[in-house]
């Protein structure tokens, strides 16, 4: 062991030496060369490596250090936030179409019930539009969750300004608003759904413009 440290002390004097006189203009002896690798000098004697130059014209060597990818596991408290975001966000997408259609059908209705005075009129105008939502929505609303049941009804108050209990009372009277409140009250649901849009509806309200800007409206 004593020998060996000896050889290495021996061999790095050895190399410093052949740096010193290659530096002063003498040659490396082929038998050093042959016996110990050196790296490729540069025109100083020094190994050339990159470098970046700094506004005071000071040259430091500079590296370009590879990729490090670092990973980590997902907090399960922003796991849990964002399985319920994209829930909503689904059903947002579901649902939008047919609260957008409902809508444009609800606020027509309104736009003629304001002109007409009758109650018999109204009953009967009302009845022909019935017919007309049935036709358009009795299927697909059947194949929604109750979740998505609550945010169709959350987008036709967005879409209308009216939710769905007083738009109930308006064209089927108030007992069978109530009657549907109580069932949907089974369902842990509200036809009273409100709609604000820059408070406790604005993430709805922010997948519903993406959904807006992905078609083209609005």
């Amino acid at each position: 062991m004593r020998l060996a440290g000896l050889l290495y002390r021996f061999l790095l004097v050895l190399i410093a030496w052949c740096c010193l006189n290659t530096a002063q203009g003498q040659t490396i002896p082929d038998s050093v060369l042959k016996r110990i690798p050196l790296p490729e000098l540069g025109p100083n004697d020094t190994i050339p490596v990159a470098a970046e130059v700094y506004q005071n014209s000071e040259i430091v060597p500079s590296q370009v250090m590879p990729w490090i990818w670092i990973t980590a596991p997902y907090p399960k408290r922003l796991w849990e936030k964002r399985k319920e975001w994209t829930r909503l966000r689904n059903a947002v997408y579901v649902t939008y179409p047919y609260a957008r259609k409902a809508g444009m059908i609800i606020n027509d209705i309104n736009a003629h019930l304001a002109k007409i005075t009758d109650k018999n009129k109204r009953k009967e105008y009302i009845k022909t539009r019935e017919k007309e939502l049935k036709k358009e929505f009795s299927d697909p609303l059947t194949q929604l969750s109750i979740y998505q049941g609550k945010v169709l009804m959350k987008l036709i108050n967005r879409q209308t300004g009216n939710n769905c209990y007083d738009l109930i009372a308006e064209y089927k009277g108030n007992f069978s608003a109530h009657f549907w409140q109580t069932v949907a009250f089974f369902f842990n649901s509200s036809l009273k759904q409100p709609y604000d849009a820059q408070g406790d509806d604005k993430v709805i309200e922010e997948i519903v413009k993406e959904v807006e800007k992905m078609y083209g409206i609005g």
